[in-house]
């Protein structure tokens, strides 16, 4: 089993941490919330006084953070951790962040003779906590395969893209499509409920239809339609608004570089931007449902 660092204990962060102690891998980790040090240290990992103490000597360097600044401000620059990890070690960030930061990255930490891979998650809190994300890795073949003790301890489900920057690519593909899928299904739904319909029946109906899609089949976005799920609960848990609106603008910008057409994703961008501006961007992102309710 492997010495890994983990730096980021958040939603995602603290549980992935948590599921590799539970694998065999000595963890040792760090985070600026002390809270978050606390949890996973009861579980078993080990606590470490800064980023750098976390990442000296470890076989593996793990990262889940917000933005792209941040992962690079981490590994890179003058008070980056970089010098602290050794040369066989690989480093594996699992954050969702624009493809040319990770490259950037990859560069960097080449130049230090230190491999990388980006592994962005798809999965959710629930998934982070069960152990059953997906991982969509953009490195080369080497690394991907070197990496899969550590992602196996944390996910059900390991692509490989492509190269560095692929992963990030790949995962915003994907959140695009289920913001657009959950944004669909909430204003399917609320037509339904308009016109009369028991929204559980309706769901029961599209599951069994050609309107059949994950948010349907695992998140309904229609209060207590579901049970386990963040609609049920107030919109509480999950995935925010602000990381999905994040990882449009991600979406957006990659879409412009390339000059791709994107028209369904720009407007749920839109949506999801007016909605986290109306001052809900903690709820999870299948509040957008309240987005085409009804007002009084």
């Amino acid at each position: 089993m492997a010495t890994i660092a983990f730096i980021g204990l958040g939603n995602m962060g603290g549980p992935m941490a948590i599921n590799l102690v539970k694998a065999g891998h000595q963890v040792k980790a760090f985070d600026l919330s002390l809270e978050a040090l606390a949890t996973v240290k009861a579980e078993g990992a080990e606590v470490a006084a800064s980023a750098a103490d976390a990442a000296t000597g470890a076989d593996f360097v793990v990262s889940m953070l917000p933005a792209g600044k941040h992962v690079l401000g981490l590994y890179l620059g003058e008070q980056g951790i970089g010098a602290q990890i050794k040369q066989d070690a690989l480093v594996i960030d699992c954050s969702t962040i624009d493809a040319d930061s990770a490259r950037k990255l990859g560069a960097g930490l080449a130049e230090q003779g230190i491999a990388f891979i980006d592994a962005p998650v798809s999965g959710g809190v629930g998934g982070a906590k069960a152990g059953t994300l997906t991982f969509i890795v953009g490195g080369s073949e080497a690394d991907y395969q070197k990496a899969q003790p550590v992602l196996q301890g944390m996910g059900k489900n390991i692509f490989h893209a492509g190269a560095i920057g692929a992963g990030q690519v790949a995962k915003i593909c994907n959140n695009m499509l289920l913001s657009i899928l959950m944004v669909g299904t909430s204003e399917s739904l609320q037509m339904g409920i308009d016109n009369g319909l028991d929204p559980k029946v309706l769901s029961e109906i599209m599951l069994k239809s050609s309107g059949r899609n994950w948010t349907l089949e695992l998140y309904n976005p229609c209060p207590d339609v579901m049970e386990n799920v963040p609609s049920s609960n107030n919109y509480q848990g999950g995935f925010m608004v602000d990381l999905m609106a994040k990882d449009l603008g991600l979406a957006l910008e990659a879409a412009t570089q390339s000059q791709s057409s994107t028209p369904m994703g720009a407007l749920a961008r839109n949506l999801y931007v007016a909605h986290q501006r109306a001052g809900h961007g903690k709820l999870d992102f299948s509040s957008i449902f309240k987005l085409f309710e009804k007002k009084a």
